[in-house]
């Protein structure tokens, strides 16, 4: 799953900026501000990692399901993991 990290422990300001990031195209490792925020291209991510994270107490989990799609919420980051976009078939 690719993961876009979002530096900031505040809820709020992460829900304000949330649909801006999913609709922003990164690039490899790319690194922006939005509104104030650093949020960061964090490369592809393996699912024994996001559910290594879940288990932790000090982690928050969030689920979208309609675009499954995880947020973890850890210390100053949120982590989203959105789902890898389907190749196409080759004949």
């Amino acid at each position: 799953m690719k993961c876009i990290a979002v530096y900031t422990n505040n809820f709020e300001v992460f829900s304000d900026i949330y649909e801006q990031i999913i609709n922003t195209p990164f690039k490899d490792n790319e690194e922006r501000e939005i509104e104030g925020v650093t949020v960061s291209e964090a490369g592809e991510v393996p699912q024994n990692y996001i559910d290594r994270m879940k288990i932790k107490p000090e982690v928050v989990v969030m689920k979208v399901k309609e675009k499954d799609i995880t947020i973890l919420q850890h210390k100053h980051i949120f982590e989203i993991f959105l789902p890898e976009k389907e190749k196409a078939l080759q004949s």
